[in-house]
């Protein structure tokens, strides 16, 4: 099977990397200069068997929908269902309405200011506002400030911080514990969960500092085994599938479910509608079972396999540009990645570009996954950072912490 990989990061690259175990070809696009199969053929133009979306934009932009309308089979949900993503107000109102345990919440538009404000200093601390909008994995404030949420408030509905995207924005109560990423492979009708993972959204070690897209994740968790999984299944995506059904949503593609795990069980902290980066760099390496398989029954609606994984743990360290996730540098050169891959490890290419001599540099804030694997998580973990060792460019930055305290229990 002939397998298109939309998308340019780090997850692009690993779902290509694993697709490619059993695919008769995989391209990916536009993809960028560390992944190879790259093109820069639209996918409308693309003659491939299976289509597989990455990033939550075109998703929301309706790219499965023309896809679909060109006979094309796509692993990815229409426009209607990207809504969980697209719209963290609406994806609020699913999960109520499915009875799916999640934190309080409301919802404010860019007139509501003196609302929204009085609604966040009812609430006791620490403080969540989000965009409703797509904003890159960085439109979401936790802090223990009331006058910081406060100008989140104010940033977010006058356009200033995220323009349209958080000019309807979400308050929600903080929930407390671990948090953990549960991705299901849905047809539409059924889903089928894939090995849990746990990712690290601040940027510097013990949770310092902003929100990021994710600078690395670490599977298996060892607080989310089998039961857990099924209770999230149970509780919070089968119940959201069919409230999707219930409003004539055919939801095909992964359902990711961020998860915080209380004292009182698993509550939905967020959906999105695309794998998660950099779990996925984690998760997807570990299938002993067909991937392309998975996606193409999931895409044409006869879901019948059962993802099956390896016992070895994975872990990924993001490495990235100075400045990230402010105003992250470009155009530095990369060096090392051969290096980090004789180790053994893999190095999943996110932003990089190539300059006028063919050198990867840097392109993005988020610029390498270097993943590493063994036989317990400790092991992983130093694969992974043996990895990150061999590999430099000025002003690189990555967490120290990924996985250290799960490694250690």
């Amino acid at each position: 099977m002939r397998v298109c990989v939309v998308g340019s990061g780090g997850r692009e690259h690993a779902l290509a990397h694993v697709l490619g175990r059993t695919a008769t070809s995989v391209v990916v696009t536009p993809g960028n200069p560390g992944i190879p199969g790259s093109v820069a053929t639209p996918p409308e133009e693309i003659d491939a068997d299976l289509f597989v979306i990455g990033p939550e934009a075109p998703l929301v932009d309706g790219l499965a929908d023309r896809l679909r309308a060109q006979g094309r089979l796509v692993f990815g949900p229409g426009a209607d269902g990207a809504r969980l993503e697209g719209s963290k107000a609406w994806m609020k109102q699913v999960l109520v309405d499915a009875g799916v345990p999640t934190a309080a919440y409301a919802a404010f538009g860019p007139d509501d200011e003196s609302a929204a404000l009085d609604f966040l200093a009812s609430l006791p601390g620490p403080y969540v506002v989000k965009t409703d909008g797509l904003a890159a994995g960085k439109g979401v404030v936790v802090t223990e400030s009331l006058d910081e949420a406060r100008g989140a408030v104010g940033a977010y509905l006058s356009g200033e911080a995220f323009g349209a995207a958080g000019q309807r924005l979400v308050i929600e109560e903080f929930l407390d514990g671990p948090e953990l990423s549960v991705l299901a492979v849905c047809d539409g009708r059924r889903a089928v969960p894939l090995a849990p993972a746990q990712d690290f959204k601040r940027v510097g070690d013990d949770d310092a500092g902003p929100n990021t897209g994710g600078m690395g994740a670490y599977s298996p968790v060892p607080v989310a085994g089998p039961d857990v999984v099924a209770e999230v299944m149970a509780t919070a995506v089968e119940p959201t599938l069919a409230a999707l059904a219930d409003r004539g949503v055919d939801y095909r593609g992964v359902l990711y479910a961020g998860l915080v795990l209380t004292a009182s069980g698993p509550k939905v902290l967020e959906y999105n509608v695309r794998f998660g980066d950099p779990e996925t760099q984690v998760v997807v390496p570990r299938l002993s079972s067909d991937l392309v398989e998975l996606l193409a029954q999931a895409a044409d609606g006869a879901l019948t396999a059962a993802p099956t994984f390896v016992d070895d743990a994975f872990v990924t360290v993001v490495c990235a540009s100075e400045g990230y996730p402010a105003a992250p540098r470009t155009g530095d050169v990369i060096d090392g990645i051969d290096a980090a891959e004789a180790t053994g490890a893999t190095v999943f290419c996110a932003g990089v570009a190539a300059d006028g001599a063919g050198r990867l540099v840097t392109g993005g804030g988020r610029v390498l996954a270097v993943t590493g694997s063994g036989p317990s998580l400790a092991d992983a973990r130093h694969a992974a950072y043996r990895a990150v060792g061999c590999i430099s460019w000025p002003g690189m930055h990555h967490r120290g912490d990924i996985a250290r305290q799960a490694a250690a229990s």
